[in-house]
């Protein structure tokens, strides 16, 4: 029997879109109907399992799954025994204390002795722990946002991403207690075949990673201006430099880091580019 690499991904919610998307980009085609909790690639030795986000780290601990796509809050909070692989740069947001809207909140001491509702109630003890603060922790499965409207807390401790939820219920974002990334985690134990099919994948991953935060760019240079113009473009290893039809011109082909993008874009303008086209990468693979 061949073997396959089982992922866990979350069934609905904020992660599944971005986790479906990547396996996506990594050429792994998904083979699933309306409201199936498993599916096969066709074209790669993978089975996925659509689970709720915080059963992952227990299917992956348990090696029900061998690698698992999951918020890093989610698996701190579970504090399950599993091997971190990759940070995935997507879906990124914060574990946040939220108070009502115009409460005057300039330090955590303001939670002393208040009632407070969260989904992650063991991340929130060891925020309140350090800062040697005593509240009551009321733990809510679902829309912890509407905890102080209606009586049941003082604060609320949730994910962020963007505020808007917050906002619409009338609270304010005052304390971020974690940074919380998207990461690939595994079983601790994965046997050789199964650690081989993961750094095929992993490869696939790290591919599609770079090339999101690099640009393709072609322009046309005078000659004269050559070197002025490579200075500026390092490329992967040097700008590629092809002469074109009309004289006293080239054609410069490089890669640009998404961070420095627009500085350079800029500076090239200065020194006589001319024609500059900027292309997305699907894939870089180093």
């Amino acid at each position: 029997m061949d073997q396959k690499l089982k992922i866990a991904i979350q069934r609905s919610g904020r992660l599944h879109e971005g986790s479906v998307n990547l396996l996506h980009e990594c050429g792994v085609n998904i083979m699933n109907g309306v409201n199936k909790l498993k599916a096969e690639a066709s074209n790669f030795p993978l089975e996925v399992y659509f689970l709720r986000d915080d059963d992952i780290p227990q299917y992956v601990e348990d090696a029900v799954a061998d690698i698992g796509i999951v918020g890093e809050n989610v698996l701190l909070e579970s504090r399950k025994k599993v091997a971190f692989v990759e940070d995935l740069a997507f879906a990124a947001c914060r574990l946040s204390i939220a108070v009502k809207r115009g409460e005057k909140y300039t330090s955590s001491s303001f939670l002393q002795g208040k009632k407070i509702a969260t989904s992650y109630p063991y991340l929130l003890q060891n925020f309140l722990d350090e800062k040697g603060i005593s509240a009551e922790v009321h733990e809510i499965s679902g829309s912890v946002e509407i905890a102080p409207g209606i009586g049941l807390a003082d604060a609320i401790c949730d994910l962020v991403s963007s505020g808007s939820t917050l906002f619409m219920n009338g609270l304010q974002e005052v304390e971020t207690i974690l940074e919380s990334r998207t990461i690939l985690i595994k079983h601790q134990d994965l046997s050789n075949e199964k650690e081989a099919l993961l750094t095929k994948l992993l490869f696939r991953i790290k591919s599609v990673k770079k090339a999101k935060n690099n640009k393709y760019v072609l322009l046309n240079a005078p000659n004269d201006r050559l070197d002025r113009i490579i200075r500026l473009l390092p490329g992967m290893k040097s700008p590629t430099v092809l002469p074109l039809a009309e004289a006293g011109w080239s054609s410069v082909h490089s890669v640009l880091n998404e961070d420095e993008f627009w500085d350079i874009i800029e500076q090239l303008k200065l020194c006589g580019a001319q024609g500059i086209l900027v292309v997305p990468i699907e894939n870089m693979i180093l």
